[in-house]
């Protein structure tokens, strides 16, 4: 396992910033994920700790060591990339030993590793496949094992799940957070779906235009958003937002102050008089267990609403909504949370 410590990041383009005074400490055996939106910097800022990528300004350090001047394959990292990356004339098996053949590693020490991989994976019965015979979700395990077999210290994963289906997605998710606990090895994870990162990380990164807007664990940032970015951008459906001077009277009586944003989630929302919202409900999702409803308030403010329960509540239809003033968020003219 290995510590990594980013001091001063930066990485431009040409004129263009991409990572701009990046700093965060990652401890070891932390499950570290990069989210944000897609052009904020979060798969440059993982090559740059594979050393696939340049550094403009600053440091990476590993374990105390400055790695910036140091090649890809001899930091100690392996990646994992959105594509499976596989040799198709190859075996899965052949596939895991290329890398270690290239390192003139002894037979019987590859063939350890590969049968480790594939216990761990639960790839045993197709090791002697081409790749071109698997689902998305095999060849996604053989990437990850062609990883694991190099033992690395820390792992690096850009987007893997992105090109499987749903349900493949949510498998390949909970593997890979089981895979952590038995390995125990640092891993970093980037994608922009906010969903893998509540449910995968220890800690969640959220990146915007090149820097952390917040830091902290999945329901510290649910709970306590640094700002409107991060309470938009963690939670699904989003965070809805309401002007002041779309409040209801006996809200705004209540609000920090009148240049101030109310924050609500859609799930803190139900359909009652208190605190009431007026609402006319243009669309309304039914999924069985949950019920979505989207519509605009009287000031013309789009609002998301979750049910946890099926109804029957039509579009076109006028309703009041309320919430609890405990799951009430704030947020300045500057977008920053009052109340965390």
């Amino acid at each position: 396992m290995s510590k990594i410590v980013i001091k001063n990041l930066e990485k431009s383009f040409g004129e263009n910033k991409v990572i701009n005074n990046f700093n965060i400490d990652i401890h070891d055996g932390e499950f570290i994920v990069l989210v944000g939106p897609s052009g904020c910097g979060k798969s440059t800022l993982l090559r740059m700790i594979a050393g696939l990528e340049k550094i403009t300004k600053g440091e990476i350090l590993i374990d105390s060591q400055v790695v910036n001047s140091i090649s890809a394959a001899r930091r100690g990292l392996a990646m994992v990339f959105q594509s499976y990356a596989l040799y198709p004339h190859m075996s899965v098996r052949q596939n895991l030993a290329f890398g270690l053949e290239n390192l003139k590693m002894n037979v019987d020490e590859i063939d350890k590793r590969i049968l480790e991989a594939a216990r761990l994976l639960r790839m045993e019965e197709y090791l002697q496949r081409k790749p071109g015979q698997l689902s998305g979700g095999q060849k996604q395990r053989v990437a990850i094992g062609r990883a694991i077999v190099r033992e690395p210290s820390i792992y690096l994963f850009d987007e893997p799940l992105s090109n499987l289906d749903a349900e493949l997605r949510v498998a390949t998710r909970v593997e890979l957070k089981a895979l952590h606990a038995r390995l125990g090895n640092t891993m970093i994870y980037v994608t922009h779906d906010q969903v893998e990162a509540m449910t995968m990380a220890d800690k969640i990164v959220v990146m915007n235009d090149g820097i952390i807007e917040q830091v902290g664990a999945p329901l510290e940032l649910y709970n306590k958003p640094a700002n409107k970015f991060v309470a938009g951008f963690i939670g699904s459906p989003k965070m809805n937002f309401i002007n002041f001077d779309s409040l209801p009277n006996n809200i705004k009586e209540i609000a920090p102050s009148k240049s101030s944003t109310l924050g609500i989630r859609p799930e803190h929302l139900s359909i009652i008089d208190k605190n009431a919202l007026s609402l006319n409900v243009e669309t309304v999702e039914q999924l069985g267990s949950d019920s979505f409803l989207y519509g605009k308030t009287t000031g013309n403010q789009k609002i998301s609403i979750k049910l946890n329960h099926q109804t029957e509540i039509k579009s076109n239809q006028d309703i009041k909504v309320g919430f609890s003033l405990e799951d009430a968020h704030w947020f300045d003219n500057d977008d920053k949370s009052i109340n965390s």
